[in-house]
């Protein structure tokens, strides 16, 4: 069997290891090239496929005439997504005789689109999981093959959660590929299922918004905490990060976004509901530091207040 990988991130690399480790005919590899202004915290496909001995490609645009005509001279058998970035034309889809198969990193139909292990969490989500589907022109929206549930713990943050799911698009791919190489897997249409759909998330969507409850602040700090850019805030008119809080009750009225008092454990902010307990965090052009240790040093006192 001739299978062509499409693929991008740690999770294309562990789905890309497992084929290769099953000693499966992998005769091509196509992923992207990194973005400089993106924190490369993941694996590289390039570095797989190098060390490997197959042919790897990182073209700006797939669905062109050259890409096309490429991949239909390597006469694939089966075409696997595994988080590759780009949607793909229906005249690549219909080259392979078993399909083009694609992981996406949530129970579909909810959470279609990009980046769900960050709206899961913004959402504040307690179950998420892995799907196997059917690739068509509409993204997400291809019949499914299995799926994996993997549960959401309040401590999870975007990492912890991601790792997760790398561990589980493994398993799925072990548990249904001798069944769809041999035609007896399953295939589930989405089309009565009601979902959702969203879209890529950029920095600037971290913004902190005080009039928010507690936990819905919390949720969004653990979405976009390290490795990902971070939820922030204004503080004397420079962006400070918040990279880990806690959402607590307060006693008393405080306007959202005071500050409400100092704590060994970091500083009290008030939320529309609740406050929040800044834990660490990082002022831009300074190191990160814990929430006590940050107060201490900017002299935080009443009447300050965080936009």
């Amino acid at each position: 069997m001739r299978i062509i990988v499409l693929g991008y991130h740690s999770i294309g690399c562990r789905c890309l290891k497992y084929l290769i480790n099953e000693k499966e005919n992998v005769v091509a590899i196509f992923t992207h090239k990194d973005n400089p202004g993106e924190n490369v915290f993941f694996d590289s496909m390039l570095k797989v496929a190098n060390a490997h001995g197959i042919p790897c490609y990182l073209p700006e645009d797939i669905n062109t005439h050259e890409w096309i005509s490429r991949i239909e001279a390597l006469s694939p058998d089966i075409i696997f997504s595994f988080y590759y970035r780009n949607l793909v034309s229906r005249k690549i889809l219909d080259i392979p005789r078993l399909g083009a198969i694609n992981l996406h990193g949530s129970l579909l139909p909810k959470y279609r689109g990009r980046c769900p292990v960050n709206w899961v969490l913004v959402n504040g989500e307690t179950e998420t999981g892995v799907t196997l589907h059917y690739m068509v022109e509409k993204p997400d929206s291809g019949d499914i093959i299995a799926q994996r549930k993997v549960p959401i713990f309040f401590e999870d943050t975007a990492y912890s959660l991601y790792k997760k799911i790398e561990k589980e698009a493994v398993a799925i791919l072990d548990e249904t590929f001798p069944l769809i190489k041999a035609g007896k897997n399953n295939r589930v249409s989405q089309a009565s299922f009601s979902g959702s759909y969203f879209g890529g998330r950029r920095p600037d969507d971290g913004r902190i918004h005080w009039e928010r409850k507690s936990v819905e602040i919390y949720n969004l700090v653990r979405a976009v905490t390290h490795p990902w850019p971070g939820a922030f805030c204004f503080f004397r008119k420079q962006r400070l990060f918040i990279w880990q809080c806690k959402p607590l009750p307060v006693n008393g009225h405080h306007e959202p976004g005071d500050f409400i008092s100092l704590d060994q454990g970091g500083f009290l902010i008030a939320a529309n509901q609740g406050s929040v307990l800044v834990k660490i965090c990082q002022l831009e052009g300074e190191g990160e530091s814990g929430g006590y240790e940050f107060a201490q040093a900017h002299v935080l006192c009443e009447g300050e207040i965080f936009t």
